[in-house]
């Protein structure tokens, strides 16, 4: 927090409180009275620099992402072991509910837009390594029962097997646009957090979203959409439990997900030891 005070107030923004809207493994605050979104992340975990240049070449094109903040210059700042990145600041829509048509309209004009862009971005694949890594590991996950690992790693290898045997089409992805990454502004909804961004099939960002949402988006490959919900499941319960995960209720959540993923399997008669 002290290390985005500084930052702002460095470069001439006032700064004289700073409201948490967001801790896990990434700091997200308010800093008032300039009203000025600041995200902050220990130095050796961090990708600001991708999430920077995504947002600015996604704004060009009209997507529907957080801007960063114009008053500064767009960029990465780092102080005290930390690097710190200044955004926009959107006064929630008030009583506005969120219908699925328009998460689904938001959510393919971010995807027609990263369609448009190159840039080097990590396989999904790559995401679901971390996950077996951290599964392999039992220093990292000291509190995982062994049968929560097998579960956990088999699912994880299996799926990770199928899904990229489909050889479907690939793209850039958000890589997490579930309801908590959404701004839900005056002028629409809003994709925060790009430093997820991955490549790989549409259906594994709809699995991240509320299943009212993939059922309106066209052309999705229902078999596909169903493997990767288990999948995505099976990821977001493992980082549950890193000794190092900071996210509030964040075991419970990790045995809610792992009841969720053994009923899933059943109803999908998949098996996660071929």
């Amino acid at each position: 927090m002290a290390a985005a005070m500084l930052t702002a107030s460095s470069l001439d923004l006032s700064v004289d409180d700073a409201i948490v809207l967001h801790d896990s493994n990434k700091l997200t605050l308010r800093l008032l009275p300039c009203d000025v979104v600041a995200r902050v992340a220990p130095v050796a975990h961090q990708v600001a620099q991708l999430e920077i240049e995504l947002a600015q070449r996604l704004a060009k094109s009209q997507s529907p992402v957080a801007a960063l903040d114009p008053r500064v210059e767009p960029r990465v700042y780092e102080r005290d072991g930390f690097v710190v990145t200044l955004w926009t600041y959107y006064e929630p829509a008030a009583h506005r509910e969120v219908s699925p048509a328009d998460y689904v309209n938001a959510l393919r004009r971010l995807h027609a837009g990263m369609r448009k862009l190159d840039v080097p971005a990590p396989h999904f694949t790559d995401r679901v390594e971390q996950a077996q890594q951290l599964v392999a590991s039992r220093n990292h996950t000291p509190a995982l029962a062994e049968a929560d690992r097998e579960l956990l790693g088999n699912t994880l290898r299996r799926l990770r097997r199928v899904i990229g045997e489909r050889g479907g089409a690939e793209q850039l992805l958000h890589g997490e646009p579930h309801p908590g990454n959404v701004l839900t502004t005056k002028n629409g909804l809003l994709f925060i957090d790009l430093e997820t961004c991955c490549r790989g099939p549409v259906e594994f960002d709809l699995a991240h979203a509320p299943e009212e949402v993939s059922k309106h988006y066209p052309d999705v490959s229902h078999d596909l959409l169903g493997e990767c919900r288990i999948l995505v499941l099976a990821m977001i319960a493992t980082w549950r439990w890193d000794r190092g995960d900071q996210l509030p209720n964040g075991r419970q959540l990790g045995i809610e997900w792992l009841s969720q993923i053994r009923a899933a399997l059943d109803r999908n008669g998949l098996d996660t030891h071929g």
